[in-house]
């Protein structure tokens, strides 16, 4: 499964990467994050881990997450494996004008046997993953976009 997003924030790129990829501090700008726990130190890079938790259907729910990818300024990557899937999220941020595009793509991929017969049924958690993605890129944006980045 594949879903993509843009967002055109008004603000520089480098502050936007910078709020986008400060995981440490993202559950004091989004909403649906409860805690963030940093695994490897304080430093954003290729091989950072750190678990995110999130009210999801009405539970908490944590997932390891690494990053992958990561060119400052322009692109980073996050993946993780959970429910018997592979979750690669990819971060791209290209300059227009003073402002920033920021376009996201998930790509998800069953491993386990049993997510290979649940892919069928997964369009049922599209739309809460859909809403879910849309909202957190609104909500940086609107931090971005505040006198509080």
């Amino acid at each position: 499964m594949r879903m993509n997003f843009s967002s055109l924030v008004n603000a520089p790129c480098s502050q936007v990467f910078e709020a986008f990829s400060d995981f440490k501090n993202a559950a004091d700008r989004v909403e649906g994050i409860e805690k963030i726990e940093l695994i490897d130190g304080d430093s954003i890079g290729v091989g950072t881990r750190f678990r995110e938790t999130r009210i999801m259907f009405g539970r908490p729910s944590t997932e390891e997450m690494e990053v992958t990818e990561f060119i400052p300024g322009q692109r980073y990557t996050v993946e993780a494996n959970t429910c018997g899937s592979h979750f690669q999220t990819i971060f791209n941020f290209k300059p227009d004008g003073d402002a920033t595009v920021v376009d996201v793509e998930l790509n998800t991929r069953a491993l386990t046997l049993f997510a290979k017969i649940m892919t069928p049924i997964g369009f049922l958690m599209a739309g809460p993953m859909k809403k879910m993605f849309a909202s957190d890129i609104e909500q940086l944006k609107k931090y971005c976009e505040s006198d509080l980045s």
